[in-house]
């Protein structure tokens, strides 16, 4: 592996080597961190817990797959955390067990750039977000989804399809809207 002396250098406390490898991975995990928060500040904060918990936790690894994927979980899972302490995340993280409602399967050819499309999920509600972001993004079943926010793998369903579809309406909204003309036309 690559990685593997920098690791041993991490684990060994060697400061050099940490912020070799922080620097390696800060701006990738940044963006898993601000798809989970509402903003920059709060995924910095996300950002350095979860580079503390990396660092506590490096000499755990087991090499069984690339660093930046154990990264990135430590990262996923110090958000959720993070938006479950967070006073103004925690009325969006309380799931209801409202009952289901029929959804439409509905897939809209529709042309989004993907800076647009990460500001809309960005504006979705923090309960839609997160399990938005780990269903869609991140590739968790609702299964696994429901053991980590401690809800029902339905509740975990119904909120990424009502999120979807949320979704999916602001970007129909979005595409028809009039787009202001580029400069010099």
């Amino acid at each position: 592996m690559q990685h593997r002396q920098l690791i041993k250098d991490c684990v060994k406390g060697k400061a050099t080597a940490q912020k070799e490898l922080y620097d390696l991975f800060a701006e990738s995990m940044l963006a898993v961190c601000y798809r989970y928060t509402k903003s920059l500040a709060d995924a910095e904060d996300v950002l350095q817990d979860g580079f503390i918990k990396v660092f506590r936790n490096l000499a755990n690894y087991r090499e069984e797959g690339e660093l930046g994927a154990w990264i990135r979980r430590i990262m996923v899972n110090t958000a959720i955390n993070f938006l479950k302490k967070k006073r103004e995340y925690q009325y969006d993280m309380s799931f209801l067990h409202e009952p289901l409602h029929p959804v439409s399967e509905d897939n809209p050819e529709i042309k989004v750039r993907t800076k647009e499309l990460a500001d809309l999920i960005r504006q979705l509600p923090s309960g839609y977000q997160t399990i938005f972001n780990l269903h869609a993004v991140e590739g968790f079943t609702h299964v696994e989804i429901g053991q980590m926010l401690g809800i029902s793998e339905g509740t975990s369903r119904s909120q990424y399809m009502r999120a979807r579809n949320l979704l999916i309406t602001w970007i129909e909204k979005f595409n028809s809207e009039p787009k202001l003309s580029s400069y010099g036309q």
